[in-house]
């Protein structure tokens, strides 16, 4: 019996947009059209060979929609053999979407909006906002957004982010009714604010009440065709993958619960009873809207300490953090995962080397935290006296409460007078604490070190005495300011590099200025709208106004234009490109100031007194390079001087609307959805598992295939090796050496080179960068020697250690062979994983 015969063999009608299976159709036969229709354009792929596969998997009562379900996968398990696959697995589960939407009866955007609104997922502004609106808001719907979408990313937006039907649990939205819900729920509450409202927010805030006067000032509601303009434009990015925001602002914007910052930072609770269990109220609070937490814990005093009000001895940090621990677990974020938080401490602290064993495997269990994550804020003077190899003192923060809050000279000065007091607890070699954070690094790629100075020298918000940076966030990317009345917030989202290259191979610098003035613009409207889980967050948020906007795709950028990613040329443009986009971003910043105001602390502010970020990163004269252990590493000059010297003299008259603006966050997910690599990175594996509900399919570097096609190097023998390699492209036969070198993977590339990126860029970010490392075998002498450069060329953080333990054979589909996957024991690095991006909204 032929394909054609067999599909003839059962009937449907066809529900959705676009071609599809006519209403006599058997559904057989109706696939077998749909497929031909949906991958005329996809040359690589056989349409019958889905149909045959489908129609072997089928019920004895299939209907199309079943045979479509089966052949989105078996289109699916064949992406490993051919990228294009993957375009017509989106295709059909595009329409699966689409029908899926109109049966609840989101037959338009409009529509979609009052369903959900009507079902109580939509908010009042929102929903009043659409419908006001609603024939021009249905015109802007992209017809042909969908097929912009790679398979696994759709079904992210699928499974993860689209409205759905309290009750059947269907969805309510199509993904392009999703993107442009997000745009006007970002709109909706953009008031227009005079200069003596300055960034007041119009709405409660964290608890923070606005008068009258700030309900509106002397601005206006965004609204009208400049309103829908807007949220077009925003729209259109999003469409176009061009820009998404973080996983929050996807989630939330446009509903009744519109929490979008991605993380929280919380200063040390002081060292007293009822500021500890205050600060863990306010972290449960953050956690159940979806926040992901980073904690500094250094003020609590260590272990043997005399407690006076009842004479006797303190257990140290740790009992406290199993309670936090346990709390983390309880309180999950919004119900769609675990709770996630960092604590980080500073290494002069008595317990470290109780809290390098908190995530140990072994040992008495009572002590131990398996739900956080853990780093080092390290000092200056530690690194010195590592590199010296001289002694190094631990205290009792109750003995030194003043270096929590210094930095730079004043700690350094304030730690040599606690020592030579006596003040300390122990003393031991650096060099043995410093080998012990590596080994906690190599054992459970946790422990992160994050360098104290670095990140509070250059910081905007630090110009003033009592203002210090004490942690950073869950992942890393985001240094600002807290105490005990101020829990810093931060709201992100991050352009798609490889969406902006230009036909003549080029970056179009141009539209990426474009992209970053409309990122920023909403980014900053996030801080006016949001919900604010406590009051701490909501007057930080209000004062500050920091944003984060990061990048993604960095590594398509340099496969396109045929980059090793430890070149120099590569090193070269990474670095023009955050150059260009703060320029971008400072400038619309300034914009915002001068139209809505400068943010409340613009005077407490480095801007405020003439320096910018980069003057802190100058261009390194031999003997300053030299004493940094750095003398190969230089900052390049600016690529665009006249227009640095137009925004000094505007941000002089104008202000600043924002007091940070850059960070480059994680992007599994949001990276996923966009079919680029995630933010900075390199890629990781030519060939990896995605999992979906469906079971596990392998997906394949489409630039590798294209290359080896053009070669005709594509066969069964080449994927053979790669499966049989883990993903390496190195032991492909007969691979030219040019390939060979542009697609080596993570673990194949000198870490110094991704430090070296990092560095250079170093200068364009306002905050940071999360920044993983990447060791298939680590020792504690590369650890010792990796971290140590990190810290000599100045990097301000550092997140996961990665490492490859042993390899399992897993049949990662049942049409595909036997193949090598990684397994990642610690579920936390699986959490924040690139093979696992649907797993992982922490940051974005």
């Amino acid at each position: 019996m032929t394909i054609t015969e067999t599909a003839a063999a059962t009937t449907v009608p066809h529900q959705g947009d676009g071609p599809g299976p006519d209403v006599q159709d058997a559904p057989g036969t109706a696939l077998l059209r749909t497929l031909t229709e949906r991958s005329a354009d996809l040359v690589h792929i056989d349409a019958g060979r889905v149909a045959a596969a489908a129609l072997r998997g089928r019920s004895a009562v299939a209907d199309y929609s079943e045979l479509r379900g089966l052949a989105i996968e078996a289109s699916a398990a064949l992406i490993a053999e051919d990228p294009q696959y993957s375009r017509l697995a989106a295709r059909l589960l595009a329409e699966e979407i689409r029908e899926e939407a109109s049966g609840q009866g989101a037959t338009c955007f409009a529509a979609s909006i009052a369903v959900g609104h009507r079902e109580g997922l939509i908010g009042d502004d929102t929903a009043a906002f659409v419908a006001a609106h609603a024939e021009a808001l249905d015109a802007v719907v992209d017809p042909a957004g969908d097929d912009r979408f790679e398979y696994f990313g759709l079904r992210t937006v699928y499974s993860r982010y689209l409205l759905r039907h309290p009750i059947t649990r269907q969805v309510l939205e199509t993904p392009q009714h999703f993107l442009l819900r997000v745009a006007c729920g970002l709109q909706v509450g953009g008031v227009e604010r005079s200069d003596s409202d300055k960034g007041g927010g119009g709405r409660r805030a964290g608890g923070v009440e606005r008068s009258d006067s700030d309900k509106g000032g002397g601005g206006r509601r965004a609204g009208g065709k400049e309103s829908v303009a807007e949220v077009a434009e925003l729209y259109r990015l999003m469409s176009r993958l061009e820009y998404l925001p973080s996983s929050p602002t996807l989630f939330n914007s446009g509903t009744r619960h519109p929490q979008m910052s991605s993380c929280y930072l919380l200063d040390s609770p002081l060292d007293e009873l009822d500021s500890i269990y205050s600060r863990y109220a306010q972290i449960a609070r953050l956690s159940k809207h979806a926040g992901g937490i980073g904690l500094s814990y250094s003020r609590i005093r260590s272990r043997g300490s005399l407690i006076r009000g009842t004479n006797g001895q303190s257990n140290g940090i740790v009992p406290f953090l199993r309670t936090l621990d346990a709390s983390v677990a309880a309180v999950n974020q919004g119900g769609r995962r675990k709770g996630a938080a960092c604590v980080y401490l500073e290494t002069w602290h008595a317990d470290v080397e109780e809290f390098l064993e908190l995530r140990d495997s072994t040992g008495e269990e009572a002590r131990r935290t398996h739900n956080l994550n853990l780093a080092h804020w390290v000092p200056d003077e530690f690194m010195r006296r590592v590199d010296a190899d001289t002694e190094w003192s631990l205290f009792s923060p109750g003995d030194v409460p003043e270096l929590v809050d210094l930095w730079g000279a004043e700690f350094d000065a304030a730690y040599a007078r606690a020592e030579a007091a006596g003040l300390a607890v122990r003393t031991l070699p650096a060099r043995t604490l410093y080998a012990r954070m590596m080994r906690t690094l190599a054992q459970t790629g946790n422990g992160w070190m994050t360098f104290k100075d670095a990140s509070n020298r250059a910081a905007n918000q630090t110009a003033l005495p009592g203002r210090t940076v004490h942690s950073s966030n869950l992942c890393t990317e985001i240094l600002e300011v807290t105490d005990d009345g101020e829990t810093a917030v931060c709201n992100l989202g991050s352009v798609n590099l490889g969406a902006h290259l230009g036909a003549d191979g080029e970056m179009d610098w141009e539209r990426l200025d474009a992209t970053v003035r409309t990122a920023v613009t909403f980014l900053d409207r996030v801080v006016d709208i949001n919900f604010y889980p406590t009051p701490e967050a909501g007057a930080s948020n209000a004062r500050w106004r920091p944003v984060g906007l990061g990048v993604m795709g960095l590594q398509d950028v340099f496969f396109k234009l045929r980059l090793d990613f430890d070149s120099a040329e590569a090193r070269a443009l990474s670095t023009r490109i955050a150059e260009r986009i703060m320029l971008a971003a400072y400038e619309t910043s300034a914009d915002l100031a001068e139209r809505l105001g400068r943010h409340h602390a613009y005077d407490e502010t480095r801007a405020a007194r003439g320096q910018l970020h980069p003057d802190h990163f100058p261009l390194p004269s031999p003997a300053t390079a030299l004493d940094r252990g750095a003398s190969h590493h230089t900052f390049l000059p600016p690529a665009w001087p006249d227009r640095w010297d137009a925004l000094r003299a505007r941000i002089a008259s104008t202000g600043l609307r924002n007091s940070l603006l850059l960070a480059i966050a994680p992007t599994a997910t949001i990276a996923s959805i966009a079919g680029v690599y995630e933010c900075i990175e390199p890629q990781v594996s030519n060939l990896f598992k995605r999992e979906t509900l469906s079971g596990e399919f392998l997906q394949v570097n489409p630039y590798l295939v294209a290359d080896l096609k053009a070669r005709g190097l594509w066969n069964a023998a080449t994927r053979e090796s790669l499966r049989a390699s883990n993903g390496s492209a190195l032991d492909i036969p007969g691979l030219p050496a040019d390939l060979a070198s542009l697609y080596r993977t993570a673990w194949e590339l000198p870490q110094r080179a991704l430090i070296d990126l990092a560095a250079a860029r170093m200068p364009y970010l306002d905050q940071s960068q999360s920044l993983n490392l990447f060791l298939a075998s680590p020792t504690i002498g590369k650890l010792s020697s990796m971290y140590a450069y990190a810290w000599k060329v100045g990097l301000k953080t550092t997140y996961y250690l990665r490492s490859r333990p042993a390899t399992r054979i897993a049949r990662a589909a049942a049409a595909a062979p036997a193949v090598p996957v990684a397994v990642i024991e610690d579920e936390a690095v699986i959490a924040c994983s690139l093979e696992n991006p649907e797993s992982c909204e922490a940051c974005q």
